[in-house]
C-alpha cells in the first residue's frame, strides 16, 4: 500500500534525526526548517509521529491484508 511506504519513509526521517539528536545534539530537521518552534518543523515533528502510529498497525496485519504471503517451505 502507498500509504504504508510512505508512513515508513517518515518514520526512517524520524528515526535518523533522533539519532542525530543522540549521537551528535544535532537537529536536522530543526536545522532545515528553521529551529524546533518552527511551523514547518511542527508539522515534520507531527507527521512523523502519526507514521509512526500508522506504523503499529502493520505489527497486526495478516499476510493477506499486507499483499505479502508466506514462502512455503
Amino acid at each position: 500500500m502507498l500509504i504504508d511506504k510512505i508512513a515508513l519513509i517518515l518514520v526512517i526521517i524520524g528515526a535518523l534525526n533522533w539519532g542525530g539528536i543522540g549521537l551528535f545534539a544535532f537537529d536536522t530537521v530543526a536545522f532545515l526548517c528553521g529551529g524546533q518552534l518552527a511551523l514547518l518543523s511542527r508539522v515534520i515533528y507531527a507527521l512523523v509521529g502519526l507514521a509512526g502510529l500508522w506504523c503499529i498497525t502493520l505489527l497486526f496485519r495478516t499476510g493477506e491484508e499486507t499483499g505479502h504471503t508466506p514462502h512455503a517451505a
